[in-house]
């Protein structure tokens, strides 16, 4: 599924706060000032520019520390929490090892928003911190429509923008590169069941996505499933992932050093 917005169709769901924090502004006057700013910036830009969504619906379980694809015989190999005191949770964990569903996804901008405004430094910085913005706003609004219309999961489901940003919402969304996915390699793998390109986002050799506005990631239903950081793996775990992601393990490094 390929979805389109317009600017004010996402402007609802963008979080302040992390545009605040890119700017590095803590008082409150600043950021209201940055704020009036940047709504009037998106009104100029509105009908120039649209974020881009794409969503997939599989049929999945999991087997040990895999999820497989049912219908594709391919699985998407996961890492699991190694540190002493933590809760050695997997997203595994959160699907059922008989047939359930998942979600994938990936959000971004046009590539013009990051390149378009190179002639004027803050105009560029601007559009560039409202790109990512509007990226993760992207996201927030099709995981709303993926809960209570695509999937349906959650159809009675009634949050405000705000309860929604504070994750009150059924389920998860793990995004590609952080915490609870921290190998950006999985995008590779990704792209070959979404094929990004078809709203325009490709691929770095190191699994990075361009427009850098842009994410991806997993939708997980479970009522428990909530967010957590894998942190540090040993080497006998990344000799696991490695065999299980056909992948050597030297090249896993790349991708995983900060979790090493």
């Amino acid at each position: 599924m390929i979805l389109t917005y317009d600017i004010s169709d996402v402007v609802p769901y963008i979080n302040w706060a992390y545009f605040y924090f890119a700017w590095q502004l803590k008082g409150e006057a600043e950021q209201q000032h940055i704020k009036r700013e940047a709504e009037r910036f998106l009104a100029n830009i509105q009908g120039r520019y649209h974020t881009h969504a794409l969503f997939l619906l599989e049929t999945v379980h999991s087997e040990g520390d895999d999820i497989v694809l049912d219908d594709r015989g391919l699985c998407l190999p996961m890492l699991r929490q190694q540190t002493a005191g933590s809760d050695f949770l997997c997203l595994t964990d959160f699907i059922a090892p008989v047939a359930s569903k998942m979600g994938l996804f990936a959000a971004s901008v046009d590539a013009g928003m990051e390149s378009d405004f190179d002639d004027d430094p803050y105009q560029k910085m601007m559009a560039q911190l409202l790109a990512d913005r509007l990226a993760e706003a992207t996201a927030e609004r099709l995981h709303e429509e993926v809960r209570k219309h695509y999937w349906g999961y959650a159809k009675d489901e009634q949050l405000s923008i705000r309860e929604m940003q504070q994750e009150h919402f059924q389920g998860i969304r793990p995004a590609v590169g952080y915490p609870s996915l921290p190998d950006a390699s999985l995008n590779f793998l990704l792209d070959r069941l979404l094929d990004m390109r078809q709203i325009g986002i490709t691929l770095t050799e190191h699994g990075a996505m361009r427009p850098h506005a842009s994410v991806s990631g997993l939708m997980l239903s479970h009522p428990q499933a909530h967010y957590f950081a894998v942190g540090k793996i040993g080497d006998d775990q990344l000799q696991d992932y490695a065999r299980r992601r056909q992948m050597p393990v030297e090249e896993l490094r790349k991708f995983l050093i900060a979790n090493l």
